[in-house]
């Protein structure tokens, strides 16, 4: 079946594989957004060959207004799937010498945003008969786990899991399911060349868990692999 998907960060590494990824999945609409689409180049290398199934939106998600003309632009058409990837690191460095300006910022990129997205074309999802929210996370935010080092975006996504977990039980009166996955520890700008996995097959696990995610499940956390991940 046709979907309409959404994704941000969509101009490199995990993000523009899922573009990818979806591309080879069947006659999909992909909404790519990126902060500066001008520079994706890679992004509109597969739009241009993609026989109109792929739109690059500018977006900057924690820019307010930036996220309020992409609501203006998405008026009216169903999406089936927000994959919220857009994030940043906010720092190596441990707790007793976190940057705060560093941290705050990824809190809005990290945290803010997917909330703020879910707002911007929730009218959208609505329209959709399985509406899906998957978010990127990450195991270095689990509970579960412990170890120093990038406080800040260890803690950014500790409270994505958190506000995630509370928006599924939200949505779930309206038939959205939403969920947050880890992607495994990923060969990208972010995860360095010694990851133990590609973006390709991160992308490819990632589309898979959410193909089989069910309103049942809404409010889990994920692996790329479909394995659960403890909290």
């Amino acid at each position: 079946m046709t979907k309409t998907i959404l994704i941000t960060g969509a101009n490199r590494g995990i993000g523009l594989e899922l573009v990818r990824t979806y591309l080879g999945m069947g006659d999909h609409a992909i909404i790519a957004c990126c902060r500066s689409p001008e520079k994706a180049l890679d992004l509109q290398t597969l739009r241009d060959s993609s026989g109109g199934k792929i739109t690059i939106e500018q977006l900057n998600v924690a820019d307010e207004k930036s996220v309020q003309n992409l609501t203006t632009a998405l008026a009216g058409q169903t999406i089936d799937i927000l994959l919220n990837n857009a994030g940043i690191m906010g720092g190596r460095e441990s707790a007793i010498n976190v940057d705060f300006g560093q941290w705050m910022e990824a809190f809005k990129v990290n945290t803010m945003a997917p909330v703020r997205l879910v707002h911007a074309v929730l009218e959208n999802l609505k329209m959709s008969d399985d509406a899906k929210i998957m978010t990127i996370s990450s195991q270095m935010g689990a509970l579960s786990l412990n170890s120093n080092g990038a406080a800040a975006y260890r803690s950014t996504k500790a409270a994505l899991n958190k506000v995630m977990q509370v928006l599924a039980l939200d949505l779930s009166t309206m038939g959205i399911t939403v969920a947050v996955i880890h992607p495994g520890w990923v060969q990208t700008d972010m995860g360095g060349t010694a990851a133990e996995i590609t973006a390709t097959e991160s992308a490819a696990g990632i589309a898979s868990v959410i193909s089989k995610m069910t309103p049942a499940e809404t409010g889990s956390f994920y692996k790329w692999n479909g394995e659960g991940h403890a909290w």
